[in-house]
């Protein structure tokens, strides 16, 4: 299977319908996309963090906003939460790991503390978790993005270019010349990599409204319940990330004291890639956990989303 992952399906959930691409037999992983992302993304974090998926069921979403998962869906972080829940019970899924890079962040803890029974374990990758404003030249980029998705033709040709000067766009993600090299070179990574750069010029248009819609939301993010959650949790974040503040990770680590921090001193925003091995290492008993005994100090209310102490 190509690392763009399996054809996408729409699945009729209690929230409405929901895109993935689903794939395997086994315990379940639910991986989520950061911004300007989609289904295939979110396949790619999955696969870029397990050495292997074969004995396991990846189940990569779309967040509402991009692709074909519409907006209307949910737009805040604990509206999303809620999605996740509705698709895992219309897969007819008990549990699942929940992975989840940079913007996928805050849905993805608001999803392990508003369902603690659901998440069997919690994998942040770059993840945002807190109150973020988007750096001055992500912006510019953004808006020039805006601009050229309204131009027939024009998503096409940058792909084109992108992909025949692998370098320059690589430049951007890891400005340090030996480990851009080491990272391209990479027999896995290198490949993760380029797809992911490439894939952004796909159905530009589409993945848009779901990156204006972090953008505003993460702005005016309010503290999210992270000391709510008890699943095993590994934090995966490059101290050199310019994107994500590594505060960002310090102070989630804070708020789950069992949580286990992966903190590469020179890695960047996209460390997965860069320190690949390293990560995956570390991931592979998150991603193998098994499902937890019930949480008998909490009960959860699935309708309305509260965690309450007992």
């Amino acid at each position: 299977m190509s690392l763009a992952g399996p054809s996408p399906v729409s699945v009729q959930t209690s929230r409405g319908m929901v895109q993935c691409a689903i794939a395997g037999e086994g315990p379940a992983i639910l991986a989520i996309h950061g911004g300007m992302g989609g289904h295939d993304q979110s396949w790619l974090l999955a696969r870029a963090l397990a050495t292997t998926l074969g004995d396991k069921q990846v189940v990569a979403v779309s967040r509402p906003g991009y692709l074909g998962s519409r907006l209307a869906l949910g737009a805040s972080p604990d509206e999303q939460a809620d999605v996740y829940l509705a698709l895992l019970d219309a897969l007819e899924i008990s549990t699942a790991v929940i992975v989840a890079v940079s913007a996928g962040g805050p849905s993805a803890l608001q999803f392990a503390a508003r369902h603690p029974t659901r998440c069997r374990a919690l994998v942040l990758v770059s993840a945002c978790t807190g109150r973020l404003q988007t750096p001055p030249e992500i912006a510019a980029r953004l808006r020039m993005m805006g601009h050229l998705a309204r131009l027939p033709g024009l998503p096409r040709a940058l792909k084109w270019q992108a992909e025949r000067n692998p370098q320059a766009g690589a430049r951007r993600a890891i400005p340090d010349d030996a480990m851009r090299d080491r990272t391209l070179r990479h027999p896995e990574a290198g490949p993760f990599l380029r797809t992911l750069q490439f894939g952004v010029f796909d159905r530009l248009p589409k993945r848009l409204p779901g990156t204006v819609n972090d953008i505003a939301q993460f702005a005016a993010l309010g503290q999210l319940p992270a000391g709510l959650i008890s699943a095993p949790t590994l934090v995966v974040h490059g101290r050199a990330d310019n994107v994500v503040p590594f505060l960002h990770a310090e102070n989630v680590c804070r708020a789950i004291p069992h949580a286990k921090l992966l903190a590469p001193p020179d890695g960047g925003h996209v460390a997965l890639f860069t320190h690949l091995d390293l990560v995956r290492k570390e991931a592979e008993p998150f991603l193998n956990a098994r499902e937890r005994a019930p949480l008998h100090h909490r009960i959860e209310d699935r309708h309305e989303g509260n965690i309450a102490q007992i």
